[in-house]
This record gives C-alpha cells, structure tokens and sequence, in this order.
C-alpha cells in the first residue's frame, strides 16, 4: 500500500465503526423501550489514528501491505456495562448476531494482565458497503465495565506518557487501584439486583409517562381543548402522588378515551 491511500484505507473502518455505534446503542434502546434491563450501559466507537497505527507498525514488525491482515484493531469498540455479570451476557449477544463473525476471545476478566488491566476483547468480522462494493474488514470489541473503564483510561494515558515504560512506583499504584476496582464490582454485583429492580422501576415509570403524554398530545388535536386540559391536570395530580398503581390506573382509564375518539373518528 502507498502511504499516500491512508485516507482511502481508513474510510471503510470509520464506516464500520458509525454503524456498529448506531447498531449497540439500538440494543440499549430496544431494551429499555421494553422495560427491560440492558446489559450494555453505554457504547464508544474510534478509529485508530495514523501515529497508532505506525507505533504499532513498527513495534510489532509489519509491512505497509500488510496493515489489514495484521492490524486488526484499525476500528474499535469500547462496550460498557454496569455489572462484570453482564459481560458474558454481551458476549452472548454478540455471537448470536449474523451481522458480525467471531474471529477470536482474549478474555482479561479472569486472567488479569500482570499490569492490572481487565477487559474481554473480541476480533470480530464485520461487512460495509463502500463506493467499490462490499468490504470484509476486522474490528475489535472490548467489553468491561464502568469501573474497569475508568482505570484502562487512566493506565492508557501514563503508557502514552511513559511510552509504555511507566516508572516502578506508578506501576505499583495502578496495581493496587486495579485491585481496588475488583472490589468495586464485587461490590457492586453483591447489591446487583436492587440496583436493576431500581432501574427497571424508574424505566417502566418512564415509558408509561411517555404513553401517557402521547396519548393526551393526540386528544388535543381531535377532543375538547377543555376536556384536554382538565386530563392533563389530573395526570399531573396522579404523577406528584408518585405511586406506580395510580398511575397505571389513569393510563389504563386514559386508553379508554383514546380509543373511544379513535372509533368516534372512524364512523
């Protein structure tokens, strides 16, 4: 490859980054609008830059021609999750998926790098469309959660500091952080499914209220503007209660008038 094409090279891995992002956030989305627990919290896409890629060329030996086949971090994905339980729930879904092809596993979680560091990375196989027709690239997936994220940023700015020859006493520090942050998410999956069932309680909560303003935004522009104002004060009224039955109660009455304009609109 002529070092001049970077730009071309590198098209179809930012390609595939902006539509992995869309596609992960979709799964977030999918399953909260159902009001259900999504194991992945939030999702991060990158393209490596040119001086990575370079670094890396040189660090582990690779010809310019052989970029794509050795390189295979070109485009990245970085899969936050709340609970270390949740990542092998990612990882499930991951290969259940028919968009994607597993390649490889490195599995960081329960051998832990002597550094400290904790992730599960995934090689995956990954198909774009580009202008000269369709392209099977690599991408790579690291899946970890909240906590193990905050000290890889951390440990990832020293390396570049230090390159990658970050002093003793440092060394020593982050180890003990690392360890600190095991303990962070022992902690936190011990306490597991309270914080879920908060979580799902406030989601339901949300999606119902959403319904619920649909509902009356749609009255308004069929029913009695009068009639429309006093349902929504007494939406408000139920709301401020902040007792779940009552509100499922006004939703359930609320439907009733919905569906009762609908058939009016009907005949």
């Amino acid at each position: 490859m002529e070092i001049q094409l970077w730009r071309e090279l590198l098209d179809p891995y930012q390609l595939a980054v902006d539509e992995l992002v869309v596609k992960f956030n979709h799964v977030i989305t999918e399953h909260r609008s159902r009001g259900l627990y999504s194991p992945i919290e939030s999702v991060e896409g990158r393209l490596k830059s040119i001086v990575s890629i370079l670094d890396k060329m040189k660090r582990k030996n690779v010809s310019m021609n052989d970029i794509e086949k050795k390189i295979e971090d070109i485009a990245g994905l970085r899969i936050n999750c709340q609970f270390v339980e949740d990542i092998d729930r990612v990882v499930k879904l991951i290969k259940q998926r028919t968009d994607m092809k597993v390649k490889c596993e490195k599995d960081y979680i329960r051998h832990m790098k002597a550094s400290g560091y904790r992730s599960y990375h995934m090689i995956i196989e990954y198909k774009v469309n580009t202008v000269k027709g369709e392209k099977t690239l690599s991408a790579e997936i690291q899946i970890r959660t909240m906590a193990m994220n905050f000290w890889a940023t951390i440990e990832h700015s020293l390396q570049y500091k230090y390159k990658e020859n970050i002093p003793d006493y440092i060394q020593k520090k982050l180890i003990d952080a690392s360890q600190a942050i095991v303990e962070i998410d022992k902690a936190m999956s011990d306490v597991r499914d309270e914080i879920m069932d908060a979580q799902n309680s406030h989601q339901k909560k949300e999606n119902l209220v959403k319904d619920i303003l649909n509902n009356i935004q749609n009255l308004y522009r069929v029913a009695n503007k009068r009639e429309v104002t006093k349902i929504q004060d007494e939406f408000y009224k139920v709301y401020v209660m902040d007792d779940m039955m009552q509100l499922q109660h006004f939703a359930s009455q609320l439907d009733i008038i919905s569906e009762g304009y609908r058939a009016q609109s009907l005949t």
